[in-house]
């Protein structure tokens, strides 16, 4: 079920390396007029074991420098690997492994850290991957444009700098082109950084070793993926030696991010979770074409091939209340309407106990992705007799939500990679769930 048009390409000659099952297909997609690579295109039939390779080839980073006896700050790959969506159905997931040219410096063997990004958009031409590839995704047309920016570049060259290796997920749905991407889905995106530590270890001739222990580092929507994972670990994925988990600015309560986030700069993430919705359950679709009028459908169609800059151009500031039939806000809607709510509720992030220590930093004047429900998250956790390590960052609130949520990224991303370092080079590091009460 996708709202994208596919259409016919001869993929450009190239030299693919092709690992376990199906062949790179001879079509590839487009979206927004950015040509969409056919390894990102699934085969019919994935392998049986979660985490197993479907596909890889060798990925040019655009950002590199030449090395005394190898690029740096090192060298990638593209893969394609199975994971299992919230249906219980396989599914297919891109990503990239990047090989570190630094040595590392820790005791033990070197350890792996899945990068899950925030957010990126809907659109297949948005995935992290692809913009390690290509720096700057840039397509001008007349009807569409679209911009992309990997940003988490600098986050994962910091871990490269130390010796880590690093795996990044694309998340169900983004770059693939079978379906939507299920933006903020738990289920989805916790079993997607958890395969990618699985297909990481998979890939033949790296640095790393069956042993490496693993770290997971995300921000904003990637912090909401990595607290899932955290929390899904011990049941989905027993296997993955998780050591530590940095969550910066989680999503854990889509509730309450649903309302902070109607009418900011970033309204376009709630056109992306409605979209995902309603692809994870399209059981719901009859409520939300109950109260969508067509303006909002085809708000919802236009976002579903958007990248986050794309979105911010066009709806920034724009009301949820102005897609529906009553003028009801997406968020009166979902608590008026019991199948809604459920679905909302079930991907509360929180109410099981995670593996291994968790960083959860969250700005305690972001009023985007609110400080109170991370903060409530952290204090569930506690509860549960999770490790954490519950850090606020207290940074002065300005006029722009957008400002007020990414500040702590920026500031506070030296400080995470080097705590996340240090769990995994054995460091011990001492919850303070017993002072939390007293923290902003």
């Amino acid at each position: 079920m996708s709202l994208r048009t596919r259409v016919s390409a001869t993929l450009l000659a190239g030299t693919l390396a092709s690992v376990g099952l199906g062949a790179i297909p001879a079509q590839a997609d487009t979206s927004r007029g950015i040509t969409i690579p056919a390894f990102y295109t699934p085969p019919a039939n994935l392998p049986a074991a979660n985490g197993g390779l479907i596909r890889t080839e060798p990925l040019a980073l655009a950002l590199n420098l030449p090395g005394i006896n190898s690029s740096m700050p090192g060298s990638a790959i593209r893969i394609m690997y199975k994971s299992t969506d919230s249906t219980g159905s396989p599914v297919a997931v891109t990503g990239a492994y990047l090989e570190p040219a630094a040595p590392w410096l820790g005791v033990g063997p070197r350890p792996l850290v899945v990068l899950a990004p925030g957010t990126m958009g809907q659109g297949d031409q948005c995935s992290t991957s692809l913009a390690l590839q290509r720096g700057l995704v840039l397509g001008i047309g007349k009807e569409q444009s679209t911009v992309s920016v990997g940003y988490e570049i600098l986050a994962m060259y910091r871990l490269l700098a130390k010796g880590i290796a690093v795996v990044q997920t694309d998340y169900v749905g983004l770059g693939t082109t079978d379906r939507l991407h299920t933006y903020v889905n738990r289920i989805d995106s916790g079993h997607a950084v958890l395969d990618a530590a699985r297909a990481a270890k998979a890939l033949p001739n790296t640095k790393i070793t069956a042993q490496a222990p693993v770290g997971l580092y995300g921000y904003s929507q990637g912090g909401g993926a990595v607290a899932s994972a955290a929390e899904l670990q011990a049941t989905y994925a027993p296997d993955v030696a998780l050591k530590a988990t940095y969550a910066g600015a989680p999503p854990a309560n889509l509730a309450d991010v649903t309302a902070a986030i109607d009418g900011s700069e970033l309204l376009g993430a709630l056109g992306w979770s409605v979209n995902g919705f309603l692809q994870a359950k399209p059981e719901i679709r009859p409520v939300i074409d109950r109260y969508f009028s067509d303006n909002g459908r085809a708000a919802l169609h236009d976002m579903s091939t958007m990248c986050v800059g794309d979105a911010i151009i066009t709806y920034a500031g724009t009301r949820s209340s102005t897609w529906t039939t009553n003028g009801e806000s997406l968020a009166e809607i979902i608590g008026a309407e019991p199948v809604l709510r459920a679905f909302i509720n079930d991907q509360l992030i929180g109410t099981r106990k995670p593996t291994g220590i968790v960083r959860v930093a969250t700005g305690v004047n972001d009023n985007l992705v609110p400080h109170a429900q991370a903060r409530t998250m952290a204090v569930d956790w506690c509860g549960l007799g999770g490790k954490v390590v519950y850090d606020p960052i207290n940074l002065p609130k300005g006029s722009s939500a957008l400002l007020n949520h990414f500040g702590p990224l920026l500031t506070d991303q030296s400080t995470a990679v080097d705590w996340l370092t240090h769990r995994l080079a054995g460091w011990p590091a001492v919850s303070n769930c017993s002072i939390l009460p007293l923290l902003p």
